[in-house]
């Protein structure tokens, strides 16, 4: 068992002890008093010291912080702070009054204290007063009674402090209580020096950093705040809350804080996932992180330097957790968990039968030519560690997940033109493998996930394990019809998709619609002018086909026009013949349909009605007009890029277009694409050029 964390930092903070270990502070579900148990197991285990009780949807703590408990409650509260002395942790009781209080209203303050006082009662002497995330400004008779909003909330806390008989551990946590809210600047806030020179000394200030969800915490940064508030801070860290976003989860190391922080702080409390199982890890690093000495930095390790000369590694830490965090997913004394071989029961005795097992509970064997029982592999610390990286933490991926980004990006803007092997179309196959291995190995995680014995953890994990198991589909089904392994995905294109192809509901949908989405992107590019859409074509599509052919066919003007020899691909565009079966896409914009990409994978008979022969090495035939407006290539390019995929799966080996020479536009389009490479054809009119890729 560790040593208490506090009982090591006593030296570095005068007669306290540095606080260290959990706050239970996020919007949502609180966690049941059984997991609160098992919480202070584990930091006495762990040597985290203190357990902050904050949360926010508990509607006694803060939407009716006036209320008393009721005899259940306070039966309740008892034995949870009964079970943290237990186990050598701190209870802390927190109150968030600021929503509503008048603090200029004795009757108000009174309130305030026979809360606390009742709490007290229950055998708590540690509290805390939270006035974060409020509105800031004052009703008029606080305005009358005191000079600021920091003035108003210091006079309160230092009254209940006082009333309390200034207990050893009591926290306030400001209204800005991160870099990110002062004005005009940490050192500059008028708040925060009310603050620092108003508030009693006993009490301690609780502070998220340079940002609510802060990337990195330096030192400099701690010792700028200190000096505003004339005493060490208590890191809240946000950097494993989840409450703001349902679709993630962060099961990264604790990380970006260097030890040197230590001596510089009051204690650390992380403020971690609203899933209580999922934050094993957040937990369980961030005690590895306390134990360091403080006295190098936070930094991974340069190749060939050991791993016990850093002062706290990461990856070191991780990889700690997700042994120990092994073990919790194969405990067996979880109900409900994967069936077991039943056991034979012997027989008490010679004249007595023996007891009858369930039918249900007999093992299984599959006669011969059968299906053999499905076996889940057992889980593995490599399957945990592809968990990490896939939920790592809020401002990067882990190292597995941004591979596969990196992989699937490259797959995407270097896909093969032709089935001709090159030395690129080599290198594009086996990295395209090597992307669907690792989408494999994510699947397979999934599976042994989903097996593992500890169901109480597994359905804490399920919602999105399963979300990316999914996203990891689609991808993997993306790569194989870029190589022409697989159909274009119905997925990806339909214009009527199912629900689960698709992500983000309403309000993914609002988010994409607003500037700036994206630019937290892994990769960076320049904004289209327009939000582009590509659709399968379908039959009630032709009209408009027609109108955009016929419009950029006005610019060479009806004279000109009719002079010029047909191509084979005017039939196709002016709707005489009709696109091969999923040969055939339509681009649309904010102002409806700006441009379309047509197919025959054989196009012997629409050359044979104007008497042009078609090359054998080239049989099929692709045609593309998008509107001027549409001044991005991109979409254009991607609508290629589908078509050539489908046209490759119908066994075709290549595919040609004919361009009139006048027509620079659609010449400049082809000969950039790298692909498209003139061809000699037979019988070509002498201005039409005709361009071919094989496939």
């Amino acid at each position: 068992m560790s040593k208490p964390g506090g009982a090591e930092r006593q030296s570095r903070t005068g007669t306290k002890r540095f606080i260290s270990g959990v706050v239970e502070g996020f919007y949502g579900r609180p966690w049941t008093m059984e997991q609160r148990t098992e919480l202070f197991q584990r930091q006495q285990k762990w040597g985290l010291n203190t357990y902050l009780y904050a949360p926010k949807d508990d509607y006694k703590h803060r939407m009716y912080w006036r209320d008393l408990y009721s005899a259940e409650e306070a039966e309740q509260l008892m034995a949870l702070i009964s079970a943290a002395k237990q186990h050598d942790v701190d209870f802390i009781y927190a109150i968030s009054p600021g929503l509503d209080i008048t603090f200029s209203n004795p009757k108000e303050v009174a309130a305030l204290k026979r809360k606390l006082d009742q709490v007290r009662g229950f055998g708590c002497r540690s509290f805390s007063l939270l006035f974060d995330d409020i509105e800031a400004e004052m009703c008029p008779a606080d305005r009358q009674a005191f000079s600021s909003f920091a003035h108003a909330q210091v006079a309160i806390t230092n009254q209940v402090y006082q009333h309390l008989e200034e207990p050893e551990t009591f926290l306030f946590c400001p209204t800005d209580y991160c870099a990110a809210f002062c004005t005009p600047s940490v050192s500059r806030s008028s708040y925060l020096q009310t603050v620092g020179e108003t508030l009693l000394p006993g009490i301690d200030v609780l502070w998220t950093g340079p940002k609510v969800v802060s990337h990195k915490i330096s030192v400099e940064s701690i010792e700028e705040v200190s000096s505003v508030l004339k005493r060490a801070p208590v890191i809240w860290d946000n950097i494993h809350a989840n409450d703001y976003d349902p679709q993630r989860l962060f099961l990264g190391p604790y990380k970006d804080r260097p030890t040197e922080l230590i001596p510089k702080l009051r204690g650390v409390l992380t403020n971690p996932n609203c899933e209580f199982h999922p934050n094993f890890v957040a937990i369980h690093t961030l005690a590895t992180w306390c134990k360091a000495d403080g006295g190098q930095r936070d930094v991974e390790m340069a190749a060939g330097v050991e791993e016990q000369d850093a002062s706290y590694s990461p990856q070191r830490a991780l990889t700690l957790a997700l042994t120990d965090w092994l073990q919790e997913f194969m405990s067996t004394d979880q109900p409900g968990g994967p069936r077991r071989p039943a056991t034979r029961l012997k027989k008490a005795s010679s004249d007595e039968e023996p007891m009858q097992t369930d039918v249900s509970e007999i093992s299984y064997v599959p006669g011969p030519g059968e299906n053999p029982l499905y076996t889940a592999e057992p889980l593995t610390t490599d399957d945990l560690k592809l968990l990490s990286d896939l939920f790592y933490l809020p401002y990067e991926h882990g190292a597995t997940a941004r591979t596969m980004l990196q992989e699937l990006d490259w797959l995407r803007n270097h896909r093969p033109a032709g089935t001709a092997e090159t030395d690129k179309t080599a290198e594009w196959r086996s990295r395209a493998q090597r992307f669907d291995d690792m989408c494999d190995a994510v699947v397979q995680m999934f599976n042994r996930l989903s097996n593992a014995p500890n169901r109480s953890i597994l359905y804490d994990l399920y919602n999105y394990i399963c979300d990316i198991k999914s996203g990891v589909g689609l991808a993997r089904a993306h790569v194989k019809t870029l190589g022409g392994s697989g159909p274009p995905s119905t997925q990806l294109l339909e214009d009527d998709p199912e629900p689960w192809g698709f992500r983000g509901g309403l309000s993914g949908e609002f988010q994409r619609m607003l500037p700036g989405h994206g630019n937290r992107d892994l990769f960076r590019r320049p904004a289209m002018t327009s939000v582009y859409s590509i659709r399968p074509y379908c039959p009630e599509d032709t009209m408009e086909v027609q109108r955009i052919f016929r419009e950029m066919q006005s610019g060479e003007g009806e004279a000109a026009l009719m002079a010029q020899p047909p191509l084979i691909s005017d039939s196709l565009s002016a709707g005489d013949v009709p696109p091969s079966p999923r040969c055939a896409l339509v681009l649309e914009d904010e102002v409806g349909m700006c441009g379309y990409a047509l197919a025959l994978t054989n196009a012997k008979p629409a050359a044979a009605k104007i008497q042009r022969a078609v090359s054998e090495e080239f049989p099929s035939l692709v045609a593309v007009q998008v509107l001027p407006r549409v001044t991005d290539a991109s979409p254009a390019k991607r609508m290629i890029g589908q078509l050539l995929s489908s046209i490759r799966s119908s066994g075709s080996r290549g595919v040609f277009c004919e361009v009139r020479q006048s027509d620079r536009k659609m010449l400049d389009f082809y000969s950039k694409l790298g692909s498209f490479k003139p061809v000699r054809t037979v019988g070509l009119p002498q201005d039409v050029l005709a361009m071919a890729t094989s496939l």
